[in-house]
């Protein structure tokens, strides 16, 4: 049987035969930024298998993010830039430097202090390479990731160096003072007020609303959205997952009203508010009473 080593080779010399002349037309022509989108799905992907508890899918979810690691890896030694060796160093290397508790003299008895010391090694290293003197604390956050990680980011390193709630009070304070500011910007909004898009409005499409009071809508939107992300982070709740959850339970109950609707040959844009608010109530009912995994709902 080969070992790890081996099969990981095998799986790098794969990768660079489809790169190479006379290899995969496809994989050929593929740059750094015609990947990207890939490995975005692929990240999902694994999340979404993990939810799901899908163990035997999860280990091929796995390999397609891996094989990310490798097409990026291969690319830049072919440019001359670094290796797939490079990659694994610098992996390894950190992982040691970054765990003194487990390879060295520090002490870390819990999962806070060793966010500490995690913390204050990235520091040290970023001073040491000129990088620590004018650098925000926020510097290290990408602006590339999905918004709501982008937010528990944010919010997580100010939190380290204290500037978070004192307790949990404080954010539902906060969020009922965003709440408020919204409600007060839209008294400005032109009448009959804010209207759904869907059916039953006249010439459906957008209300025509000042672009001044767009824009002030959309920043306290915002500013509730990095709240709740900020209560989620408080709570040790990951915000993406718990709305990737949420779209997911969305998508099930909508789609039982879909079912019970075809059943008497008519569609969601044939039933009554009423008539979708019953189904509704029954698509929650009948996951309480067999939910999902023997997951629970509300």
């Amino acid at each position: 049987m080969s070992t790890t080593g081996e099969r990981f080779e095998r799986a790098v010399s794969i990768m660079a035969r489809l790169r190479a002349p006379g290899g995969c037309p496809w994989d050929r022509e593929q740059t750094f930024d015609s990947i990207k989108p890939y490995t975005l799905e692929e990240t999902y992907e694994v999340l979404e298998a993990i939810d799901h508890r899908d163990w035997q899918e999860l280990p091929g979810e796995l390999g397609d993010l891996l094989l990310q690691v490798l097409f990026y890896a291969e690319m830049a030694r072919e440019q001359g830039s670094f290796s797939i060796e490079d990659v694994l160093d610098r992996l390894s290397d950190k992982l040691v430097r970054r765990h003194p508790h487990v390879f060295g003299d520090a002490e870390a008895n819990t999962a806070s202090e060793v966010v500490r010391n995690w913390e204050a090694i990235k520091a040290e290293e970023k001073k040491k390479q000129g990088k620590g003197e004018t650098k925000s604390i926020l510097a290290g956050v990408s602006s590339a990731m999905p918004a709501l990680l982008e937010a528990h980011k944010l919010s997580g390193k100010a939190a380290h160096v204290g500037f978070d709630w004192p307790e949990i009070q404080g954010l539902f304070d906060k969020l009922q003072e965003e709440v408020g500011e919204l409600r007060e910007e839209l008294k400005q909004f032109p009448a009959p007020g804010p209207r759904p898009q869907g059916r039953g409005i006249a010439g459906s499409g957008r209300q025509p609303i000042p672009d001044t009071l767009r824009e002030r809508l959309e920043a306290e939107v915002g500013d509730l959205f990095f709240v709740l992300v900020n209560l989620a982070r408080y709570l040790e709740v990951d915000s993406e997952s718990a709305l990737k959850k949420t779209n997911r339970k969305f998508k099930r109950r909508f789609q039982y009203m879909e079912e019970e609707l075809r059943r008497s040959g008519r569609t969601p844009e044939q039933a009554s508010a009423e008539e979708l608010e019953q189904l509704w109530q029954r698509a929650k009912e009948s996951e309480a009473a067999t939910p999902p995994g023997g997951g629970t709902h509300e």
